[in-house]
């Protein structure tokens, strides 16, 4: 199904332009949030998925996040020059370089949880809890989950 046409087409009602605007406002709330921990959201995104051990490399880190690698370079280069994590080379493998946090590290990813709960919940607090899953579940067939 076609859902825009050219004579239809109006940018700041597509959804491209919708989801892109609701993603930088979450940004810039969390990035304020996260101030204290002089840390970005991006930032955050690495800690939590280092912390829950969903991806251990840098191009794993970079396909679950969605950044390319050479961000994904930066964004390391930063938390290892705080202390937040560590790069080392594989045991097995000496090509692959495998990601750690520190002790700090694991101290920041512990504690951010509970400042994107509260960013998130400010920017959901007029839906309700159907709405939420609805989004969540429209959001997943959007993205082909």
């Amino acid at each position: 199904m076609r859902h825009y046409t050219k004579a239809t087409f109006n940018v700041t009602e597509s959804v491209g332009f919708q989801l892109v605007r609701a993603r930088n406002l979450i940004i810039a709330e969390m990035d304020g949030a996260l101030k204290e921990f002089d840390i970005s959201s991006q930032q955050m995104g690495i800690l939590l998925v280092l912390r829950r051990k969903l991806a251990t490399t840098p191009f794993e880190m970079s396909k679950m996040l969605g950044m390319d690698t050479g961000l994904m370079t930066r964004m390391l280069d930063k938390l290892e020059a705080k202390g937040l994590l560590v790069r080392s080379r594989d045991q097995q493998d000496r090509r692959v370089v495998n990601l750690s946090l520190t002790k700090d590290g694991t101290a920041v990813a512990d504690q951010v949880p509970e400042v994107a709960v509260e960013v998130l919940n400010a920017r959901l607090k007029a839906f309700t809890k159907d709405e939420v899953a609805e989004l969540r579940r429209l959001l997943h067939k959007f993205a082909g989950d």
